[in-house]
Parts: C-alpha cells; structure tokens; sequence
C-alpha cells in the first residue's frame, strides 16, 4: 500500500488528489475468488443420462417414397420432378391411404433454403403420412467408428 507522509518540515501539505486504487484491487481479487469457490456450489442440476446420438444406416424397402429437394426448391418424387405443390399433395394422399403406409425419406440439398424443406414436411402433414425420415451423410468420427 502507498501512503503519503509528510516531511521532517512540518508543514502541511494539500489534499492529495489522485485515488489509491491498491485497497480497490484488493477487494476485487477477494470477491472474485469466492465467487469461484462458491459458483460450483450453488450450481446443480437434475442428473439425467443423456442419449446418444447414433447415425443408423438407411434401409431402403420397395415401398419407400424418396423426395428430393435441390437447392433452388425444386422437388422430385423418386426422381422425377414434381410439376406444382398440388400434384404434390395428390400424390402424397394417394401414398398415404396405402396399408401399410410407405416410408419417406426427404433427402435436402445442404444449400436448399429451409422453406423449400419446411414446404415438403407441410405437405407432407396435410397429406397424411407419419413415417417420414432425413436423409443425411454421416460425420467423419462416424464414418471411422464405423469402419471399425
């Protein structure tokens, strides 16, 4: 700590103008260490078990419905491009009262916009279809856990 004491001469000196922050620095460094100690105390939350996610390989079956968006929205049904989403929505009806009812795979362009996307799984709803899936590339750590 700095402290300010006058000389042998015994005069006075003015009020010293500038603050000593030493005491300020002090207290801050002790503030903050409680606040370490203490955060992890006060902390707590519901121990769950989380899952894991796995990538599961595609199994495709005669039945499955394949619906592709490429990125500038245009949408094919098994490769076959679709004229309007009305044609869409006719199709996705006449799938959606077969027994058993097909699976659908969307498989995106990771350059689509979502609404492109988001337009499919809608009318995929107003038609009817429940078991509807998305088909992506698997990662690299799971290509490797994979290949193992």
């Amino acid at each position: 700590m700095a402290m300010n004491v006058g000389g042998d001469s015994g005069e006075e000196r003015g009020v010293m103008a500038t603050i000593n922050t030493t005491p300020l620095v002090d207290v801050m460094l002790v503030l903050l260490i409680i606040f370490l100690i203490t955060i992890p105390v006060i902390t707590k939350t519901v121990p769950v078990k989380l899952p894991h996610a796995n990538n599961i390989p595609t199994r495709t079956k005669p039945g499955t419905i394949v619906i592709a968006v490429d990125r500038h929205g245009n949408i094919y049904w098994n490769d076959h491009e679709v004229a309007s989403s009305r044609v869409l929505l006719q199709k996705i009806e006449q799938a959606a009262i077969q027994v058993p009812q097909p699976d659908v795979h969307i498989r995106g362009d990771r350059n689509a916009d979502y609404k492109f996307i988001g337009h499919v799984l809608y009318e995929l709803q107003r038609g009817g279809m429940v078991k509807i899936d998305f088909i992506s590339i698997p990662s690299a750590s799971e290509m490797a856990a994979s290949s193992q």
